[in-house]
């Protein structure tokens, strides 16, 4: 069961529209469809909403540490409430998926992602579940830095959306412990449309020479 939803971001007006802020964009539906409402609190160095459900309440966080420091946010507020790591989803933009795709894990490791680190070291465990939102890549290490703070080109940025809309249709059951249901629907594929059965007695056009024949799905 899912406690604590946690997005990552970056504080600032300049940040609000960059790839590296997509865990705060799926925080903010998260918090509207809960009919919750983040506000500041000084206390867990973020914004933080409390949405109360029949089997108790839920929280939802945006660190304004930056990045760098998501941990200190984090960390306060699973301890004095009582939450496991095992309780708390942390949402964050990935660079090895591309935009439109996602994936929903627990542990492991933080690959490189700073806000992840900082919390896996505050927690003291990976334990926690994490739902990647794929942004893609510059394609070369360098460029990484400068392209998560960089705003989305508008049809990545429609892709990712989608994307958000698409796993908050799994929040429901996150929040009641049925991860096993939301990892098989984050993880489905569309199926491949069926191709028509050939006519009787027709014959089917031969591939194009050194190309193979696709499977029959």
């Amino acid at each position: 069961m899912i406690r604590l939803i946690v997005g990552l971001g970056n504080p600032g007006t300049e940040y609000e529209d960059t790839r590296h802020n997509a865990g705060f964009w799926w925080v903010d539906e998260a918090a509207r469809r809960l009919g919750a409402h983040l506000a500041p609190d000084r206390a867990y160095h973020g914004l933080v909403a409390r949405a109360n459900r029949g089997p108790g309440p839920v929280w939802l966080l945006q660190p304004m540490t930056y990045m760098n420091l998501s941990g200190k946010s984090v960390a306060p507020l699973a301890r004095f409430f009582k939450i496991q790591p095992e309780e708390i989803l942390v949402v964050h933009d990935e660079l090895d998926l591309p935009p439109g795709q996602a994936k929903l894990k627990q542990g492991g490791s933080a690959a490189g992602h700073n806000g992840l680190k900082d919390i896996q070291a505050q927690l003291g465990t990976p334990a926690f579940w994490r739902l990647r939102l794929g942004i893609g890549h510059p394609g070369h290490r360098a460029e990484v830095a400068g392209y998560v703070l960089r705003k989305p080109p508008a049809e990545e940025r429609e892709a990712i959306s989608r994307n958000i809309e698409d796993t908050l249709k799994t929040l429901d059951w996150m929040l009641d412990g049925a991860m096993d249901k939301a990892l098989l629907a984050i993880h489905a594929r569309p199926q491949r449309p069926h191709k028509p059965a050939p006519a009787a007695g027709a014959r089917s056009a031969p591939a194009p020479t050194g190309i193979p024949s696709a499977p029959e799905p």
